[in-house]
C-alpha cells in the first residue's frame, strides 16, 4: 500500500508541473531558451536511457519468464511498438491548432492584450488544455506502474516527465491569458490539464491493479518504453533543439543519460 502511495503522489507531481510552466508565463518577462534547451534535452535522455536500458529488459524478462523465450520476445516488442502506436494515435486525432507539441515563449504574455474577448485564442488555449490532458493521461499511467514496481525508477520517470510538462503549461497559459486578459484564468486551465495524469493513475489502479501477474506487468512495461521513446523523440528533441543557441540540448541529452546511468548503478 506504502508502494501506491508514493506512485500516486509522483504521478500528481507529474503533472501538476504544467502549473509551473503557467506560472513562469505569467511571473518572467523573457524566456530563458538554453535552460529551456537544456532541461527539454535532459528529460529526453533520462526516457530514452532508462526506457532502454530498463524497462524494456525488465519487460522482457517478465514476459520471457511467463511466456519462454520465442513468444516472451515477441510480446516484448510488439508491446513496444504498441505503445509507440497508441501515443502517435492520440497525437493524430488532437487538433493542430491545439497540439501540446507547439511551442510558445514567455515573450508572447507580454503583447498587448487588445480584444480580450478573441474567441479564437480562448478556443486555441482551451484546445491546447484538452489536448494535453489526453496526451498526459497514458503518461500517469505509466508513471504509476513504474513507480508501483520500482519506486526509484518511478521517481526517475516522474522527474523527466514533470521537466518536459513545463513549457506544455506555457503553451496554455499564453493563448488563454492574451484571449482573457486573466491571469487567474491562464494559471488555472493550465494547472488542471496536467491533473489527466493522476486520472491516469486511478485508471491503472482500479482497472490493471488487479491483472498485474508477471506477463501483464511486462506488457505494461514494454508499452510504457515505447511511449516514453516517442514523447522523447516526437516532441522533446525537437523543442530543446527549437530552443537550442549551440549545442545545449545535445548536452542536455547526454547529462540526462548520465545521471540516469549512475543512479540505476548506485541501486544495484
Amino acid at each position: 500500500m506504502e508502494n501506491v502511495l508514493l506512485a500516486f503522489t509522483l504521478t500528481l507531481f507529474a503533472g501538476l508541473a504544467t502549473g509551473i510552466g503557467s506560472l513562469i508565463a505569467i511571473f518572467t518577462s523573457t524566456t530563458n531558451k538554453k535552460f529551456l534547451s537544456v532541461s527539454l534535452g535532459f528529460s529526453a535522455g533520462v526516457m530514452i536511457y532508462v526506457s532502454m536500458i530498463e524497462i524494456f529488459v525488465k519487460a522482457k524478462d517478465a514476459l520471457v519468464g511467463g511466456l519462454g523465450i520465442t513468444t516472451g520476445n515477441w510480446v516484448t516488442v510488439l508491446s513496444f511498438f504498441g505503445g509507440i502506436f497508441v501515443i502517435a494515435l492520440i497525437d493524430k486525432f488532437i487538433p493542430e491548432q491545439g497540439n501540446p507539441h507547439e511551442l510558445r515563449k514567455v515573450e508572447d504574455m507580454n503583447k498587448p492584450v487588445g480584444d480580450i474577448k478573441n474567441p479564437d485564442l480562448m478556443k486555441m488555449g482551451t484546445f491546447t488544455a484538452l489536448a494535453i490532458a489526453i496526451h498526459n493521461f497514458p503518461e500517469g499511467i505509466a508513471t504509476f506502474t513504474s513507480a508501483l514496481q520500482d519506486p526509484g525508477l518511478g521517481i526517475a520517470i516522474a522527474v523527466a516527465i514533470a521537466i518536459h510538462n513545463i513549457p506544455e503549461g506555457v503553451a496554455v497559459a499564453v493563448p488563454i491569458y492574451y484571449a482573457t486578459g486573466d491571469k487567474k484564468k491562464a494559471f488555472k486551465l493550465s494547472f488542471l490539464s496536467g491533473l489527466s495524469e493522476p486520472i491516469g493513475a486511478l485508471v491503472a489502479f482500479l482497472f490493471l491493479m488487479p491483472f498485474l501477474d508477471d506477463i501483464m506487468f511486462g506488457i505494461i512495461f514494454a508499452a510504457v518504453a515505447g511511449i516514453m521513446v516517442f514523447i522523447s523523440l516526437d516532441e522533446l528533441l525537437p523543442a530543446a533543439k527549437k530552443f537550442d543557441e549551440g549545442h545545449y540540448s545535445i548536452y542536455g541529452v547526454v547529462g540526462g543519460m548520465a545521471v540516469m546511468a549512475l543512479s540505476l548503478l548506485l541501486f544495484i
